[in-house]
C-alpha cells in the first residue's frame, strides 16, 4: 500500500506542511536535523511524492516537454543531451517526443504535453513555417516555448537559440573555392526548413563573393539523410553535369554523397572535394573523414533549457534570443 505524507509525518514526529517543504526543496527554514530526519523516514518507508497532486498546488510539475524532428539524425540525440543536463541541474524531468519530420504529428505531441502539464516546451519543428491555424493553437497553450534550430516566425515564443547557417556557409563554400574548386554542387535538405534556407543563403553569398556564377543545375533539394545524398550524386551524374566538389546540406547527406561517388570510381578529394555540416561525430570516423561546419548542437540543447526554466521561474522576464556561431573543420574529404 503506497506511503501517505501523513504517515511520513506522523513517524518522523513533524507536521505535514514540515514534510511538504522537504519534499518540494522549501526547507530553507527548517533545521539540518529535522529535515535529516524526514529525509530518512521518507527513505525508511520507501515515500514516492504524488507530484500531480503536488502540481494541482505549486502550479508546477517540475516536467518540460523535447520535440525533435528526428531521433535518427545524430544531431539531435545531442541536442537532447544538451536539454536533459540543464533540466536535471535544475530538478526538472525531460518528456521527449520524435515527430518524425511530420507535422500533424508535432501538433499531437504539443496537445499531449500540454495534458500531461508540463511547465514549458522545448521544440525543433519539422518546418520552418506552421501553418496558420496551428500557430494559433500553439499560442493558445499558455505556457512557454522555446524554439531551437528554427527561426519560425508565425507565433509568438518566449526564446529562439539559432545558429548562424549563412555565415557557417559562406566559410565552407569559401574554403572550397580558395582551395581550387569552382564548379561546386550544392545538395540541400528541405526547403522548408530554415536551416535549409539560410545555408543556400551561405552557398549562393560565397559564389557571388567569389565572382562565379550560380547554376541552378548545380542545386538539388531533398531532404537530410544518407539515401538523399547518394541518390543526389546519382541524379547528377545521369545527368552528365560537370562538378567538381559538392556542398552537402548536412553530414547525413554528404556521406550518401561519398557513398554514391565512391562506387562511381571517383578519388575524394582529388577528383570530388566533399563539405558536410554540423560535425556529427560519424563524419570523423568515415573514410576518407569529412571536412565540415560545426554546429554546437550540445550547447544549442543546454541553452534552450537554461533559458526555458528560467523563463518559468521568472515569467515577467522578456523574450531572448541566441545565436550561436558555427566552425569550420577541416578533414580528410576537401584539399
Amino acid at each position: 500500500m503506497k506511503v501517505t505524507i501523513k504517515e511520513i509525518a506522523n513517524a518522523a514526529g513533524v507536521s505535514i506542511a514540515t514534510v511538504s517543504k522537504v519534499v518540494n526543496g522549501k526547507d530553507h527554514n527548517i533545521t539540518p536535523a529535522t529535515r535529516q530526519r524526514v529525509l530518512e523516514t521518507i527513505n525508511e518507508l520507501n515515500y514516492v511524492p504524488n507530484r500531480i497532486a503536488s502540481s494541482m498546488i505549486t502550479k508546477n510539475t517540475y516536467t518540460i516537454g523535447l520535440v525533435i524532428p528526428d531521433i535518427t539524425n545524430p544531431f539531435f540525440p545531442e541536442v537532447a543531451r544538451g536539454v536533459e543536463d540543464y533540466a536535471n541541474q535544475a530538478g526538472y524531468h525531460v518528456v521527449l517526443c520524435n515527430s518524425d519530420n511530420n507535422l500533424k504529428k508535432e501538433s499531437t505531441y504539443i496537445y499531449m504535453l500540454q495534458e500531461k502539464m508540463v511547465d514549458g516546451i522545448i521544440i525543433t519543428s519539422s518546418t520552418s513555417s506552421v501553418r496558420e491555424e496551428s500557430a494559433r493553437n500553439y499560442m493558445k497553450i499558455g505556457i512557454p516555448i522555446i524554439t531551437v534550430d528554427r527561426d519560425m516566425k508565425d507565433f509568438k515564443t518566449q526564446g529562439k537559440i539559432l545558429v548562424d547557417n549563412t555565415k557557417g556557409a559562406f566559410e565552407a563554400v569559401s574554403y572550397m573555392i580558395e582551395k581550387g574548386y569552382k564548379k561546386i554542387l550544392h545538395l540541400s535538405g528541405s526547403m522548408n526548413s530554415t536551416p535549409s534556407i539560410q545555408r543556400f543563403e551561405g552557398y549562393k553569398n560565397a559564389l557571388k563573393y567569389h565572382n562565379i556564377d550560380f547554376d541552378p543545375d548545380l542545386y538539388l533539394e531533398g531532404t537530410y539523410d544518407v539515401e538523399w545524398g547518394y541518390e543526389g550524386i546519382k541524379k547528377i551524374m545521369d545527368k552528365k553535369i560537370d562538378f567538381d566538389s559538392v556542398f552537402c546540406g548536412n553530414d547525413l547527406i554528404a556521406i550518401g554523397a561519398m557513398k554514391a561517388i565512391k562506387e562511381l570510381g571517383f578519388r575524394i578529394p582529388e577528383d570530388i572535394g566533399i563539405m558536410g555540416f554540423d560535425n556529427i561525430y560519424i563524419a570523423s570516423v568515415v573514410t576518407p573523414s569529412l571536412s565540415t561546419v560545426n554546429q554546437p548542437n550540445y550547447k544549442m540543447g543546454y541553452k534552450a533549457a537554461e533559458l526555458l526554466i528560467n523563463f518559468i521561474k521568472n515569467p515577467s522576464k522578456p523574450d531572448d534570443e541566441v545565436v550561436l556561431e558555427t566552425e569550420l573543420i577541416i578533414r580528410e574529404s576537401t584539399l
